[in-house]
C-alpha cells in the first residue's frame, strides 16, 4: 500500500501511561521506535520534545474517555494530530498489547486508513462542557423532586394530585409549613395560591396525612439540595451566555427554525459548532449525529436500518425540538411528520423530522441565512392518484356510483385554502345506488 506519511507517531493513551510508537519509512525500509511516558504535564512536554526530535509530521491516538484531552492540548501545536474512534481502529485478536496497539495505530496512519473524529475548537469545547453540565444538574434536580414526591406519598400527603408543580410557589409554602410541624390540612390548604384549580376542601383532604419527623428531615434535605442546584444552574446559565457571545449570530439563525429556542440553539452550537466546513455535506453531519439509517447488508439482503447509538447529547435535544416543531400548523416539518407517521410509525417519523432539522441547520450555518419555511407542499402525483383510488373504492363499497373527471394540476401554495380550491369536484347521487352482492 502507498505510504502517505513517512514519519508519523501512534499513541496508546491510558490513565497513567502513554505508549508512543514512531514509524519512519525511508528507502523502502520501515523502522519503529517505542517509548513509554507518564501522563503528568512534565511528561507530556517530554513526549512533545521526543516527537519533535524524530521530525514526525502526523500523529494519531484513540478517543479513550477524557484521557486524550490533555494530550491533545499539548501536542496539537507540535504535530498534525488525529483522533480516531476506538471501534474503527481495533487490532487483530490475539495481538492485544500496549506496544502492538501503538504500532498498529502508526501503521494505519502511515497508509491513510484512519478517519479523523470531529474535535471542535477550544471555545466550542468550553461551551459544550457547560451545556452538558447544565443538563446533568437539571436531571439531578428532577431526581430530587421525584424523591420529595416519594416522601410525601409515604406520609400519605397527596400533594401531586392537587398541584402540578410540587416545588412551585404554593408547593414551597406547603412544604415549608409541613417541615415546621404543621399537620392541619385546612391550615395547609390556606397557603395555596388562588390560581390552584382544586378547591380548599380538596386541598385539605389531600394534605391530611401522617407526617413523622423522619419525613420532615428528608423534605428539608431535598429542598436544600434543590436550592443549591437552582443556584448552580443559574450560574451556568450566565457562563453559557458569556461563552455564547461569539456565536450569537449563529444562534439567532438557528432560532428562526420552528421548535428551536434558546436552549436548543445553545446545545446545537455546543455540539457541532458554527463552522460547517468540518462536514463536507449534510449527509456527513447526519451520519455523525447518528440520525441516518445504518448500513447492514449481507448477501444482498438489508438486515437492519435502525439508527446507530451515539451523539446522545445532540440527538436528544433534536428529537425534543422536533416534537415542538410538528405542533406549528402549516409548517413543512409538521406535514413531513404526518406523512411518514402512517407508514413508518411516530418514532421513525420524529427521527426523520429531527434529521431534516439538522440538514436545515447545516445549510443555514454554511450560508448564513435564516430558516425559510416551505409550508405545506402538495402531495406528489402518484400519492394523489393512490389516495383518490382509495376514496373511490371506499365510496363504491358504500354503494355510491362515483365517476372521476380528469384530475387537474394542484396549485402550489402554502395555504390550505389554495390547496382545497384546486381539488377536482366529484358528482355522485345523494342516495346510494342499489348494493349488489350478499348483505351481511
Amino acid at each position: 500500500m502507498e505510504v502517505l506519511h513517512p514519519r508519523c507517531v501512534g499513541l496508546d493513551v491510558h490513565a497513567r501511561t502513554i505508549v508512543a510508537c514512531v514509524r519512519v519509512a525511508q528507502g523502502g525500509e520501515v523502522s519503529y521506535e517505542i517509548e513509554t511516558f507518564g501522563t503528568s504535564t512534565p511528561d507530556l512536554f517530554r513526549l512533545r520534545d521526543w516527537i519533535e526530535e524524530h521530525e514526525c509530521t502526523h500523529g494519531v491516538m484513540e478517543s479513550t474517555g477524557v484521557y486524550w484531552k490533555p494530550v491533545w492540548h499539548v501536542l496539537e501545536d507540535a504535530v498534525e494530530l488525529l483522533l480516531a474512534n476506538a471501534a474503527h481502529v481495533k487490532n487483530l485478536p490475539g495481538r492485544k498489547t500496549d506496544v502492538n496497539d501503538a504500532q498498529w495505530l502508526a501503521d494505519l496512519l502511515a497508509h491513510g486508513l484512519v478517519a479523523a473524529s470531529f474535535v471542535p475548537d477550544t471555545s466550542v469545547q468550553d461551551l459544550r462542557a457547560l451545556t452538558r453540565t447544565r443538563k446533568q444538574l437539571v436531571r439531578e434536580r428532577v431526581s430530587h423532586v421525584q424523591r420529595i414526591q416519594k416522601v410525601l406519598e409515604d406520609a400519605n400527603i397527596k400533594l401531586t394530585n392537587v398541584l402540578t408543580d410540587v416545588v412551585g410557589m404554593s408547593g414551597r409554602r406547603i412544604l415549608g409549613a409541613i417541615i415546621k410541624g404543621q399537620t392541619d390540612g385546612h391550615a395547609l390548604a390556606e397557603l395555596a395560591s388562588t390560581r390552584v384549580h382544586a378547591s380548599k376542601e380538596q386541598l385539605a383532604q389531600a394534605l391530611q396525612g401522617y407526617v413523622r419527623d423522619h419525613h420532615r428531615q428528608l423534605l428539608s434535605l431535598h429542598l436544600e439540595l434543590i436550592d443549591a442546584l437552582d443556584k448552580a444552574i443559574a450560574s451556568i446559565e450566565n457562563d453559557v451566555g458569556t461563552k455564547l457571545a461569539p456565536f450569537r449570530p449563529a444562534a439567532e439563525l438557528l432560532k428562526s427554525m420552528p421548535g428551536v429556542g434558546d436552549t436548543t440553539a445553545q446545545v446545537m452550537l455546543a455540539e457541532i459548532g458554527p463552522d460547517m466546513s468540518r462536514f463536507p455535506s449534510p449527509a456527513h453531519l447526519r451520519s455523525w449525529a447518528c440520525l441516518c439509517p445504518r448500513n447492514d447488508e449481507s448477501a444482498g439482503k438489508q438486515r437492519s436500518t435502525r439508527i446507530r447509538k451515539g451523539a446522545n447529547w445532540l440527538k436528544a435535544v433534536l428529537v425534543q425540538a422536533a416534537w415542538a416543531a410538528i405542533r406549528v400548523k402549516g409548517s413543512h416539518l409538521r406535514e413531513l411528520f404526518y406523512r411518514l407517521k402512517t407508514r413508518r410509525g411516530p418514532k421513525k417519523a420524529i427521527v426523520a423530522v429531527a434529521a431534516s432539522m439538522l440538514t436545515s441547520a447545516w445549510h443555514m450555518l454554511i450560508q448564513g441565512v435564516p430558516y425559510h419555511e416551505l409550508g405545506e407542499t402538495p402531495l406528489t402525483a402518484p400519492a394523489r392518484q393512490r389516495q383518490a383510488q382509495r376514496l373511490v373504492h371506499r365510496l363504491r363499497e358504500l354503494g355510491y356510483d362515483v365517476t372521476l373527471p380528469s384530475t387537474p394540476t394542484l396549485a402550489t401554495g402554502n395555504s390550505s385554502e389554495t390547496r382545497s380550491s384546486s381539488l377536482p369536484i366529484v358528482d355522485f347521487p345523494l342516495t346510494p345506488a342499489p348494493a349488489t352482492g350478499v348483505s351481511l
